[in-house]
């Protein structure tokens, strides 16, 4: 374990003693404010001392059973003593270390995620819809709630747009690096002469504001437009004029939304998407300096601007941020999405633990 660590650890564990010491002083219990804000600190402190607490005797163990090495008739039961030690020493690191890489609050939060066609015409829009899919069932192997916002269908098949919410625990802190382009590899069943053809979509994934962070907003920036829903092909699915189109002006951003038959409902749903928008176009501008969200949060769409590659041909599915290939395609287009996501989130939490080590 990295000795800046461990050096802070012996320094909680003083502060945690003498915390203990302080609740111990009936004296503390006259002074209300004193004792709930120690009782809060011995509470955040508990769980980190006690991994400390093991890994110390873990470490000791360790060294008492190497010293045991020199001994040839008990050298092979020994040799496995070690391996199983070390292998707790490992998972108890782990933990440490998670301690160390502050949480973001939104992790925990519902989120949205639209995915937009990019270049690549009438195959870019399979692709939003093949990704869509892959996407839901992915939440559904989570046991998430998926609310479709919004569809635009293609008139060859496919979607230009889909916007989903995604509801349940630990939602945005999972899909949060999914954000930007993403291409697709194969030949279209139109292709006579076998020729690979690239498109691309542009995905964006938006936290769920809480009440108290959503900002005012003029109504005189809004132009709000309803039309009649449509389904595939262009055919309309309602008689009235249920959906609702909103521009926020100053920003160019906007949102339609047909899902619901009432418009009222339609109108609501726009709105939050609306708000988390450009909430989160705010937040990507101040991140622009993060390593693995440097990038804005909705792509060009360009062939060149791409996180991720999805290639039919030979099967394989790549995340260019990590230089992560997998030959599994069928399976993360089947919801098998974890093997791609928890390595983009352990390099960031690496990185972000190095950050804190260098600057400490």
């Amino acid at each position: 374990m990295n000795p800046y660590i461990i050096k802070k650890l012996n320094i909680l564990q003083k502060r945690y003693n003498y915390i203990i010491k302080k609740l111990n002083n009936y004296k503390l219990y006259n002074d209300y404010n004193s004792l709930r804000n120690l009782s809060t600190e011995h509470a955040k402190l508990s769980n980190i001392i006690k991994l400390f607490i093991k890994w110390k005797k873990i470490k000791l163990n360790l060294k008492n059973s190497k010293s045991l090495l020199n001994d040839k008739e008990i050298y092979s039961i020994v040799l496995e003593d070690i391996k199983n030690i070390k292998n707790k020493q490992k998972k108890i690191e782990k933990k440490i270390k998670n301690f160390f890489i502050s949480k973001n609050e939104k992790d925990n939060r519902n989120c949205f995620l639209e995915i937009k066609s990019g270049s690549g015409g009438n195959e870019a829009a399979i692709f939003v819809s093949d990704i869509s899919r892959m996407y839901i069932r992915y939440a559904e192997s989570k046991k998430w709630k998926v609310e479709i916002i919004h569809i635009h269908y293609s008139e060859h098949g496919g979607f230009k747009e889909i916007i989903l919410k995604i509801t349940g625990i630990g939602v945005y802190g999972k899909l949060k690096f999914e954000s930007g382009g993403h291409r697709v590899q194969r030949i279209p069943e139109t292709e006579s002469q076998g020729r690979i053809h690239t498109s691309t979509c542009i995905i964006a994934v938006m936290p769920e504001l809480l009440k108290k962070e959503i900002p005012e907003i003029n109504s005189q920036d809004l132009k709000i437009d309803t039309f009649r829903s449509s389904g595939a092909g262009g055919q309309h699915v309602n008689t009235t004029d249920s959906a609702i189109r909103i521009t926020h002006i100053p920003t160019g951003i906007v949102v339609e939304c047909q899902d619901e038959r009432s418009q009222h409902k339609n109108k609501a749903k726009a709105l939050e998407v609306l708000i988390a928008r450009i909430n989160a176009i705010e937040i990507a501008k101040k991140n622009r300096h993060h390593a693995l969200k440097k990038k804005i949060l909705l792509g060009t769409g360009d062939r060149s601007d791409r996180n991720r590659t999805y290639n039919f041909i030979q099967k394989r599915v790549t995340d260019h941020r990590i230089n992560l290939t997998i030959y599994k395609l069928n399976e993360i287009l089947n919801g098998n999405l974890d093997i791609l996501i928890n390595p983009i989130i352990q390099k960031y939490n690496t990185n972000k633990l190095s950050n804190i080590i260098k600057n400490k």
